[in-house]
């Protein structure tokens, strides 16, 4: 399976023990196919306490206390992918379908879990002048933020009712890459520097609040109500480095994209965008991650959820994490690390339940039992604090196991 092909699942085995495998290979005529996956599952004990705060990552509600016992999917969806390759004409072609069926019932006595469909792309392309992705695949900006994120292998961020995944750190360090309809286009790699650039399907401004900040009203890039004029424009850039026994990457990434249809300003066009700066470096078994982002109307956690005001007014946000793991003696990989995201009010805005920042503070354990099997301990702490200060809290236990193949 090539580099493309296996963006998703290599990059969550970074926090492994075992390195990333090929799966089952099997040859059919010109083609190569590849079956690959994985399976999670987690029991996650949950107690939430504090203040609604409107579009807060925290678990409380106007109830106050609140605990939930939840059998579930990791922040990683299951995958059971079939990929396929060949050589021809001078050219490496590929392709690569998946489906994500949750481990949660979402409803009692349903017997039913949520069934995703996140991928579905092919590629084409030569080492000399690199590929073109079209399809369905992870969006481009914050990609390696997620796939650096030690969460990736188990629970983080956990709702009181998770439906097909829980959140991990998205909202509390980085916004979601999601899983996007592109054409993207990838240099080869120059001794370790690669660039990705590429047009993704738009998305409509989201609100928390009952009124949408869009004509669309409350609906973003992954309904059947899309929105935007144009397509968003991501990209990215990265510089890898391996020598001796050090490892690492310095990233840069960008994103930007026309926002029109204003419900309180039809005739009002504007540009949300947004960057990001990363890296990572592994050595004599630590790992130290860092990353930041800052943007204007792309909002928190979703891009562009609340990034606008309801009068159509941009919001500045950012955010970012720093993390740092240990492989032990006995192959377990303990990390701990901690991130917020931010969101200011406009200055004609006035103090509201709406989020002001997301932060969370995340100590896991990563033990592999097998090649392909690790059992995964989490304990995370989750606050959100409201435009008024209020907050939010929410702390959850999390015990579960994931099986790559």
């Amino acid at each position: 399976m090539n580099k493309n092909i296996k963006l998703a699942v290599a990059g969550a085995i970074f926090a492994a023990a075992s390195a990333a495998q090929a799966g089952i290979i099997i040859p059919a005529g010109d083609w190569t196919l590849d079956i690959s996956g994985n399976v999670n599952s987690y029991y996650t004990q949950t107690r939430a306490t504090g203040d609604a705060v409107t579009g807060g990552l925290a678990g409380a509600s106007a109830t106050g206390t609140r605990s939930t016992a939840n059998i579930s999917t990791g922040l990683l969806p299951n995958f059971l992918s079939v990929a396929g390759s060949t050589r021809q004409n001078d050219l490496d072609v590929t392709f690569l379908i998946s489906i994500n069926p949750g481990a949660s019932q979402l409803n009692a006595g349903s017997g039913g879990s949520g069934t995703e469909h996140r991928q579905a792309f092919l590629t084409f392309g030569d080492k000399s002048w690199g590929s073109i992705k079209l399809g369905k695949d992870l969006g481009i900006f914050a990609s390696d933020a997620i796939l650096n994120d030690m969460t990736l292998l188990g629970v983080g961020s956990a709702s009181g009712s998770p439906t097909t995944t829980t959140l991990g750190r998205i909202g509390s360090g980085f916004m979601y890459a999601d899983w996007k309809s592109q054409i993207a286009y990838t240099t080869p790699n120059m001794n370790g520097f690669q660039a990705t650039v590429g047009l993704t399907q738009a998305w409509n401004a989201l609100s928390s609040d009952s009124n949408g900040a869009t004509a669309g009203g409350n609906v973003s890039a992954t309904t059947t109500a899309r929105g935007g004029a144009s397509t968003a424009y991501e990209g990215k850039a990265s510089y890898s480095i391996a020598a001796n026994d050090v490892t690492g990457k310095i990233w840069v990434g960008g994103f930007a994209q026309k926002v029109d249809g204003m419900v309180f300003h039809a005739d009002r066009d504007t540009i949300a965008y947004a960057g990001e700066v990363g890296a990572n470096v592994n050595a004599a078994g630590f790992g130290l991650t860092g990353y930041y982002y800052g943007g204007k109307g792309v909002g928190t956690t979703l891009m562009l959820k609340d990034g606008y005001s309801l009068t159509g007014q941009q919001r500045d946000s950012d955010g970012g994490y720093v993390q740092a793991t240990y492989v032990l003696p006995t192959k377990t990989k303990a990390g701990i690390s901690w991130g917020i995201s931010n969101l200011d009010k406009t200055s004609a805005e006035s103090a509201s339940t709406l989020v002001k920042e997301n932060e969370m503070w995340t100590v896991g354990l990563c033990h592999p039992l097998t090649k392909h099997l690790n059992i995964v301990a989490e304990y995370n702490n989750v606050e959100s604090k409201a435009q008024t200060n209020v907050e939010a809290k929410t702390r959850n236990v999390s015990l579960g196991a994931i099986l790559f193949f």
